[in-house]
């Protein structure tokens, strides 16, 4: 029990940076509609946090079951187009609680509504940084929220998993030092559906979970490790803890054994840059042979073009590739010196074959080092 105390101390004691996301079934009341009595309590705790010092960023679903009660429908359709109509007007209604909630302290809140995107996108993902570090400057409240109305991914769950993805994307924009999902659980429940307070990687979080597809299930787990796992390759801890606890945040803050934290096993935090190469989607995949492999995990090399047996994707010089080992695990994410065409070409080759076929376009490294991420689980 202390290791986990002086973990929690380890984690939590210093952090001024903090990203909370709510997921729609917790915002909600018995009747499916949008809590606001809920919503006012988290924006107390945002403020008692805020007079501590605490930057909080908001990252609030809800948009689709909130235009769903406001437009009085009883069943979420399922053309898409019906689906971003309705997240417009709930939108908007949800927007519209969260400002009540932070209207007594005298709190403006700001709408941001983000699509993937803007983190793809080099130049957009350090401006969403920007953007939100300027709102909280103007004694704002950022709330955040994917684009629902122009995005396809979030509205069939493929992307950003209920804002689960999203808001650990929002960690790395922001170099967040925690990141808490709230839930309608005490946190990870493993099979004996006894509460894990602490845990040291991902894997050890799959195996713990229970097996039943529920909220903390196989099923409904998975975007909250892969959440986890991106928060804790960049150095930072992840906690997901029930939200209706009473004065949750400030507790978990003050180092309470509550939810269960993920602890990040890096010693070292990423930079901004590094942290946009792991978050954004891949334009390709590079697999490469054992002894790359070996070059990449084990001795901190660049990967060159001799150590790769297979190009996929079509992708441009300057583009994100994922790294793939022979045994098919993704090992590292950076950015190509060659065009998908070209790494084609020379795959397999030696430097000099390489100026032979390429000339003066010829770079020693296909990803260089210095532009290159490795999965930290590897």
């Amino acid at each position: 029990m202390g290791a986990i105390m002086a973990t929690r101390a380890e984690h939590l004691g210093k952090v001024r940076t903090l990203v909370v996301k709510l997921g729609t079934q917790l915002l909600s009341d018995s009747q499916g509609r949008i809590d606001a009595p809920f919503v006012a309590k988290i924006a107390e705790q945002v403020v008692l946090l805020r007079e501590d010092g605490v930057r909080v960023t908001i990252v609030s679903s809800g948009a689709i079951g909130c235009g769903l009660r406001e437009l009085g429908l009883n069943q979420r359709p399922t053309d898409l187009a019906k689906l971003q109509a309705i997240a417009a007007v709930g939108q908007r209604r949800l927007m519209d609680v969260w400002a009540d909630a932070f209207e007594p302290h005298h709190l403006p809140v700001a709408q941001l509504l983000v699509t993937r995107e803007d983190i793809d996108d080099r130049a957009r993902f350090l401006n969403l940084g920007n953007t939100i570090s300027a709102v909280h400057e103007m004694n704002a409240i950022p709330i955040v929220n994917e684009n629902d109305t122009v995005s396809t991914a979030e509205l069939v769950r493929i992307t950003f998993g209920d804002n689960d993805i999203l808001a650990a994307l929002l960690a790395h924009a922001l170099r967040a030092e925690l990141l808490v999902l709230l839930s309608v659980v005490d946190g990870l429940l493993d099979k004996n559906n006894q509460p894990v307070r602490l845990v040291t990687s991902v894997e050890e979080g799959r195996n713990l979970v229970r097996d039943e597809k529920s909220e903390f299930g196989k099923g409904g787990m998975d975007s909250k490790l892969h959440a986890a796992q991106m928060v804790n390759e960049a150095g930072d801890a992840m906690i997901i803890a029930d939200g209706r606890m009473d004065r949750i945040l400030p507790r978990l803050l003050a180092g309470e054994e509550l939810g269960t934290l993920f602890a990040a096993a890096a010693s070292k935090k990423r930079s901004s840059r590094s942290r946009w190469i792991g978050a954004a989607r891949p334009a390709g995949t590079i697999v490469v042979d054992e002894g790359a492999r070996r070059a990449l995990v084990e001795q901190n090399k660049s990967l060159l073009p001799a150590g790769i047996v297979k190009v996929e994707g079509d992708f441009d010089r300057g583009d994100i590739v994922a790294i793939q080992g022979p045994d098919g695990k993704i090992i590292a994410r950076g950015l190509t010196n060659y065009s998908a065409a070209d790494m084609s070409r020379i795959r397999g080759k030696k430097s000099q074959q390489i100026r032979e076929l390429i000339a003066e376009a010829a770079y020693d490294e296909a990803v260089h080092r210095d532009n290159l991420v490795l999965d930290r689980a590897t």
